[in-house]
């Protein structure tokens, strides 16, 4: 039940769309989505390449454009998601079953909330695979009503296996199964978590870490832990408790921290001694040096592998999102809080310059991401939504590729609030901010915070062909419309969106 607050709101905003749009805006069946396709989305624009090319360039079903099934669904010719999958043939070097229920969360040092367990428990297991095995996941839905799946976040995997309801599968209905398998070709820290009803599903613990080894390590005699952070209603977890971790260590050793911000804001990270930034979003900074007095702050979906080095006597701790600690040295030792740091590390200037792999300077596509917002409905909802490009959900742009190419996009926000966009499928490397060249480490990520008047320029090569979401993760902003798609030429869906199998992957 809204509160009254809320529905005063609602009131207050369908006052001022009604105002604004005038007799037009009541005609809502117009606007109202019902079932629709991805594949009839976007504005036609192809971004410079060198034919023009434009792909599908439809409105959405019920949304203005009054599309025909036959031309929505898929096109004779083309490749389905569902082929784009990993060898067939491969057997699987891990072997994994998860389970997802509709639960009471039992969270240690706090109080149980109502939500959603992986396993019997929220963070779900920790999953932990060598670069290059094939991992092949079983996932059964035992009691999520509205359907669930299974995305990994950040894992450049083959589009079948992207786990997002409507676009490259159906949702898991109660009683259902889905089998998810690709290769963990990076090492690297990385997330899973539901892409169905993702704003609630995510919120309310259907997740969990995922580790990639480096092929040539020997994992066991590393110092080496996860910081899954995660907001269970307003109480701030590290690894699903309500408490600090202790790692012992011997004087003067190393230790990697692996921190996953999972929650719908940033998520800062400091010490009182000096400490390293060694990966971003699964990939390595180039010649990472200490950072002292500076704090590091990490998107909503990003992670960040940290170094801290065990002091000679007693322990360091390191802040992880602000109100928990990973306590690094001798375990019986106290170490009292320091305050945040007021300066912020800037990425796009740490570490050593390196090559990048790719030429940026003369792209194939060029792409603006604008964002902004405006009034107007979306699916019969009055509000202040979120536009790209200047246009609302459903009429959003597609952004149109060929497998090979080298993409530039240039994301800008022109709103009020932070974004932190994350793109499937790919990672990118920023190569500017607000016309600032990047001149440090190749800053790869696949989640980057977007301030208000910020604008970054950032790169990557047309690799994984498919349909990407390119979405905010802080994700009722994606629900509000700030969701757009990477779609590779020759590509299409058979899923839909809001049809019987009740796909709502945002």
């Amino acid at each position: 039940m809204p509160s009254r607050r809320e529905l005063v709101r609602r009131a207050v905003v369908g006052v001022a769309v009604v105002t604004a749009l005038g007799a037009g805006a009541l005609a809502w069946s117009s606007t109202l989505l019902g079932e629709y396709s991805v594949m009839t989305m976007g504005d036609g624009h192809s971004g410079g390449g060198h034919d023009g090319h434009s792909g599908h360039a439809q409105r959405g079903v019920g949304a203005g454009g009054g599309a025909a099934a036959s031309d929505v669904f898929g096109a004779a010719g083309e490749v389905s998601v569902t082929a784009l999958t990993a060898d067939p043939d491969r057997t699987a070097d891990v072997h994994v079953e998860l389970v997802a229920r509709q639960e009471t969360i039992d969270v240690p040092g706090g109080r149980s909330v109502e939500g959603y367990t992986v396993n019997g428990s929220s963070p779900g297991p920790e999953l932990r695979a060598r670069q290059g095995d094939l991992v092949e996941v079983r996932f059964v839905n035992e009691s999520v009503s509205a359907g669930a799946t299974l995305h990994w976040h950040g894992i450049d995997v083959p589009n079948a296996a992207d786990g997002v309801a409507g676009i490259t599968q159906d949702a898991v209905p109660v009683g259902g199964h889905a089998v998810y398998r690709f290769e963990a070709t990076d090492a690297g820290t990385y997330w899973y978590h539901s892409h169905q009803v993702s704003h609630d599903q995510v919120v309310r613990g259907l997740l969990g870490a995922i580790v990639v080894d480096p092929a040539s390590s020997d994992a066991a005699a590393n110092l080496d832990v996860t910081a899954l952070l995660h907001v269970y209603g307003g109480q701030h977890t590290l690894n699903g408790r309500v408490s600090d971790e202790r790692v012992e260590a011997p004087p003067g050793a190393t230790v990697r921290v692996r921190v996953i911000n999972t929650d719908q804001g940033t998520a800062a990270v400091w010490s009182e001694s000096p400490f390293r930034v060694v990966a971003t979003d699964g990939r390595d900074v180039n010649g990472p040096t200490d950072i002292d007095g500076k704090r590091l702050l990490i998107p909503a979906g990003g992670r960040a592998d940290v170094s801290v080095r065990s002091p000679q006597h007693g322990s360091v701790g390191l802040h992880v999102g602000g109100a928990r600690r990973i306590l690094v040295g001798d375990p019986a030792a106290s170490v009292r809080p320091g305050p945040q740091p007021s300066e912020t590390l800037d990425l796009l200037a740490y570490g050593t310059p390196a090559p990048l792999g790719l030429d940026p300077t003369a792209p194939d596509r060029t792409y603006d991401y604008v964002i902004a917002r405006r009034f107007g409905i979306i699916d019969g909802r009055p509000g202040n939504f979120w536009t790209i490009n200047g246009r609302m959900f459903p009429d959003v742009p597609m952004f149109h590729v060929r497998e090979g190419e080298i993409v530039v996009m240039r994301i800008a926000n022109e709103s009020g609030e932070v974004h932190p966009m994350h793109l499937h499928g790919h990672h990118f490397v920023v190569l500017s901010r607000d016309g600032e060249a990047a001149s440090g480490s190749p800053w790869w990520v696949d989640s980057l915070d977007v301030h208000p008047g910020e604008s970054y320029e950032i790169a990557f090569v047309a690799d994984n062909p498919g349909i990407w979401s390119d979405h905010c993760h802080t994700l009722p902003h994606a629900v509000d419309g700030l969701i757009a798609h990477v779609m590779y030429e020759g590509v299409s869906t058979p899923f839909t969106i809001n049809g019987a199998a009740g796909n709502q992957p945002e």
